[in-house]
């Protein structure tokens, strides 16, 4: 299994092969489509994310000292956006994904290329996949402590 910095810095290097941002739009549009159909009893209001623009529901499940997320969104951009964090975060463990500071965002520019709105979505989405880790962590720990 890749480590998070594995991830984003594969993440970095696949975006640096487009030379302008609509060819990475279009890269974010195809990584959407590989994004796992999400059943729709995870489409709750439960596992929206407050925050974003459009509907990105957002489900996790902890194995073995990690986190396993699935998600979806009505929308393609955003679709794309969580498959990266998925890609990223899905299997990793508790505190690895706690303690990351996600250069790659930055790296490959996302962050410049989104709307105020979007932005905040994507910070949503992060808080709520930090959060998702915090709490099994905090699961996990509290059952060993009995």
């Amino acid at each position: 299994m890749n480590s998070i910095k594995d991830i984003e810095k594969s993440i970095i290097e696949e975006f640096e092969m487009f030379d302008n941002w609509t060819q990475k739009y279009e890269y974010l549009i195809d990584i959407s489509k590989e994004l796992p159909k999400m059943e729709n009893n995870y489409k709750t209001d439960e596992n929206i994310i407050k925050g974003c623009q459009s509907k990105v529901w957002l489900h996790a499940d902890s194995n073995n000292k990690k986190v396993i997320y699935i998600a979806d969104s009505d929308a393609i951009m955003t679709k794309g956006i969580i498959a990266l964090l998925i890609r990223l975060f899905s299997n990793q463990k508790y505190d690895d994904i706690l303690n990351c500071n996600l250069d790659f965002i930055d790296r490959i520019g996302l962050k410049d290329q989104l709307s105020q709105t979007r932005a905040n979505g994507l910070l949503a989405m992060i808080k709520k996949m930090k959060l998702y880790a915090l709490t099994f962590k905090h699961k996990y720990e509290h059952e060993q402590n009995k």
